[in-house]
């Protein structure tokens, strides 16, 4: 079993104080992460662009989101959360509000990029977090820390109202307002970790050098969480963003409609978040993985049947008949596949502080980082996918085919270590 180094002691009151405004913060972040989901969809129609230009646009923020996540990571165990959190979130607003002035295509890439860093919070809370609890409750703080994915429902809610208002520049500028003043909140009220703490006042310097915490990323085990990362939580990131086109698409939604869906499906995905660090507490994160991959290949096997008309020879002649998923059979499948992603998003960040207790920082940066970056990859893919083949469906066949590779390495892992005797979680 890997050893584990226990924090320094918090004052009583502390790590309910960091988690709490660790998670508002991620939550007020994860809203403006996900801008392009909603104002996307009205862009696109604005500007006609085709369904890969829309998925690179929806993604590009995901991108940078994704790729500062390991430095920022790094950065947080060396400098602490307060200050790196507040920098981002103050970063991501700047960028934010240049949103509202962009004309072209190329200047909302570019503005998406900069809006990216509201995605890099993750891993700056996730080192920040973890610093405030003993390793038996991290699971469960950091699940409900990452119940922040939740601020994809507030865009998805609030959004498209104030789009049909007041246009979605407004959208725009009242996500860059609420990141200010979250920015303002978190460096006013916030504390430095233990860690943090304790070095400052010994006048120590970190305990691991940059290239020695690099060289922990030549573990193929990290690579493996990350694989893993990238479909529980790169998956729903993908699908957060795409479910509104794909409902308005297939079932001829409303925008409005398809945003309030969208909403619903991300909340029970982000909440049950926190119920999946308990469980991963309670009765390992090896097996919470195992009904995660295990339920999703099976969500995602029907949701890939796509709607089709069969024509059979009868008795009598030919017969017909047609089979599609409906709408309500959609959503159930859909909010199954979230809830389980959701479980299975908690469980791989468990492992992260039982194998890497002083790296949690650069490994949890770059599971994040890999994570995302499925957030970024698959909504592309979705509409490359929905050019070539014409298929709405071919964005869940990507999915279970990328939830069975998943599954088997885990399954393959977990033997190999059984037939050495091995009891570490897998």
């Amino acid at each position: 079993m890997p050893s584990v180094t226990q924090n320094p002691p918090s004052p009583a009151g502390q790590p309910n104080r960091a988690l709490a405004l660790s998670t508002v913060a991620f939550t007020v972040c994860f809203a403006v992460w996900t801008i392009f989901s909603i104002i996307g969809v009205g862009v696109k129609d604005e500007l006609g662009l085709s369904e890969t230009e829309f998925g690179l646009l929806v993604g590009t923020p995901i991108l940078t989101g994704s790729l500062v996540r390991l430095v920022l990571g790094i950065w947080t165990d060396r400098q602490g959360g307060r200050l790196v959190f507040t920098l981002v979130m103050l970063g991501a607003a700047a960028s934010t509000f240049l949103l509202a002035f962009a004309e072209t295509y190329v200047q909302m890439l570019l503005a998406g990029l900069g809006i990216g860093l509201a995605g890099g919070s993750f891993a700056v809370g996730v080192a920040y977090v973890s610093r405030f609890y003993p390793a038996e409750k991290q699971g469960t703080a950091l699940g409900i820390f990452g119940a922040g994915n939740v601020g994809a429902a507030v865009t998805k809610f609030a959004a498209p109202f104030v789009l049909l208002a007041w246009g979605w520049e407004s959208v725009a500028l009242l996500w860059a307002g609420a990141l200010v003043v979250m920015a303002g909140l978190f460096w006013f009220a916030a504390e430095d970790d233990p860690v943090i703490r304790a070095q400052r006042e010994g006048g120590k310097a970190p305990p691991f050098s940059l290239k020695k915490e690099l060289a922990l990323l030549r573990d193929v085990r990290v690579w493996r969480f990350a694989l893993y990362y990238f479909f529980a939580f790169g998956a729903f990131v993908a699908l957060a963003l795409w479910l509104p086109r794909f409902l308005t698409g297939v079932y001829g939604m409303d925008l409005a409609t398809a945003g309030l869906i969208g909403a619903a499906y991300s909340v029970p995905a982000s909440i049950f978040r926190a119920y999946g660090g308990h469980l991963s507490d309670k009765h390992g994160a090896r097996t919470v993985m195992y009904w995660t991959l295990g339920v999703s290949a099976i969500a995602t096997l029907v949701l890939s049947l796509p709607s089709a008309t069969y024509v059979v020879q009868g008795i009598n002649g030919p017969m017909s008949f047609h089979l599609a998923v409906s709408p309500v059979a959609f959503l159930v499948a859909v909010f199954v596949l979230g809830f389980f992603m959701s479980l299975g998003k908690a469980a791989v960040y468990k492992h992260i502080p039982v194998y890497y207790p002083e790296n949690v920082g650069a490994v949890g940066g770059l599971v994040g980082m890999i994570g995302g970056l499925g957030g970024f990859f698959l909504p592309l893919l979705f509409g490359v996918l929905n050019d070539v083949t014409g298929l709405w469906t071919s964005c869940f066949m990507a999915l279970f085919v990328l939830v069975s590779i998943c599954f088997f390495w885990m399954h393959l892992t977990v033997r190999r270590l059984e037939g050495r005797g091995a009891v570490q979680p897998a």
